[in-house]
């Protein structure tokens, strides 16, 4: 780390952390090191990465660039995906900064965009990410395998037609009532990756899932089709690959899955401190993930506090091109993506001093309720 980041420099962040009974052994032992990270899963969740943005700087810029001798697996849905994309490159500060110039900035919109808009400016604001040799790093880096995750339709869900879309996508809600398993019906979960035959995903069985080959040709419509939400944005079809390909945050919202062997740590950096496993289960508040995954995963996320004191007292979502003024929007998120500087600066500080593990949490049941933070938050008073 720099010495701008020197810890006699913090003022006051707020951090939630969650840890799993094997990961608060490795905490207690040996705190937190970049080196026992094997996995490292990315959410869906649209304009909130700016809510992390100074979590993934010193993340991905600085923590996890210590030499590695075994890899490091991430998977991400969605804006997930477009984060992992950014640590994937050469410079990831300078990818994250593109990221979030473009995802700031250049989204900029008629009164009633339509889905060719839509996708035409996020396609642009995806290739302003990447610059131009994005997706060749992302396949040569040498020690990060990247999963990204797309739906690919099946059915009404595979049309062209909007009404057999919607019609589909109200199907699949319905009978997600009942059990998630059931999206398999109208949808296959596919999983990119780079990781060759040693995915630790690849024995996942919770959902029907295809494996396909991340590709340095593929990657950018790769991307766009992990973030591509039917009927606001158009399906993508993928050189190669059969069917129309959706937002991968329909059946992985926050991804929570068998996260594969290993004695090692899956590190969770995420804007809430509760999981939400699919898209259609956020308005579920009795399908929050259990412990069941996360006996090794550190849970990393702002606090109820941190987020109370942003402008507007929450983090920024989808909701806001249409609640606020394109000014006002811009100047939100714009402050939100500065002030997450400070989450960065207080991991680097408990990391530093060892006290990650003291105001860990237990990794429970309870405490996944999305409207109550019950986790123990850490502030530094200086």
């Amino acid at each position: 780390m720099t010495g701008a980041r020197s810890c006699s420099a913090i003022r006051s962040p707020w951090l939630t952390i969650r840890a799993g009974p094997h990961a608060l052994t490795i905490l207690r032992e040996r705190g937190l090191r970049a080196i026992d990270v094997d996995v490292l899963p990315a959410a869906s969740g649209g304009a909130k990465w700016l809510a992390i943005a100074g979590l993934d700087r010193f993340l991905f810029g600085h923590f996890l660039q210590t030499p590695r001798d075994q890899p490091l697996h991430g998977i991400g849905s969605s804006i997930g995906s477009w984060r992992l994309a950014c640590l994937a490159q050469h410079d990831p500060l300078a990818a994250l900064a593109r990221g979030h110039e473009a995802y700031i900035h250049h989204q900029r919109y008629s009164p009633r965009p339509g889905p060719d808009e839509v996708t035409q400016v996020l396609s642009a604001c995806l290739d302003h990410l990447l610059g131009p040799t994005g997706a060749e790093e992302i396949l040569g880096h040498p020690w990060l395998r990247t999963h990204v995750i797309t739906v690919e339709g099946r059915g009404p869900t595979a049309s062209r037609r909007r009404m057999a879309i919607a019609a589909g996508l109200a199907l699949a809600a319905a009978s997600n009532l009942l059990a998630r398993r059931t999206l398999g019906a109208q949808m296959t979960r596919t999983i990119f990756h780079a990781a060759g035959v040693v995915s630790p995903f690849s024995t996942l069985r919770d959902l029907p899932t295809a494996f396909r080959t991340l590709t340095a040709q593929n990657a950018r419509d790769v991307l766009l089709a992990s973030g591509s939400i039917p009927l606001l944005l158009h399906g993508v079809r993928i050189d190669g690959v059969p069917g129309v390909h959706w937002d991968g945050g329909i059946t992985d919202y926050h991804p929570d899955l068998d996260f594969g062997p290993g004695d090692g740590l899956v590190l969770y950096p995420h804007f809430y401190p509760h999981i939400v496993p699919g898209w259609f289960d956020k308005a579920l508040p009795w399908r929050r993930a259990s412990a069941a995954n996360f006996s090794r995963a550190v849970l990393i996320a702002p606090s109820a506090a941190f987020v109370a004191s942003l402008p507007g007292g929450k983090i920024p979502d989808r909701r806001d091109f249409h609640d606020l003024p394109e000014t006002e929007r811009i100047r939100r998120w714009t402050q939100v993506e500065q002030r997450s500087e400070a989450l960065g600066d207080a991991l680097h500080e408990l990391i530093e001093t060892g006290r990650l593990a003291e105001i860990a949490q237990p990794w429970s049941a309870r405490g996944q309720d999305p409207h109550e933070d019950r986790t123990r938050t850490w502030n530094v008073r200086r």
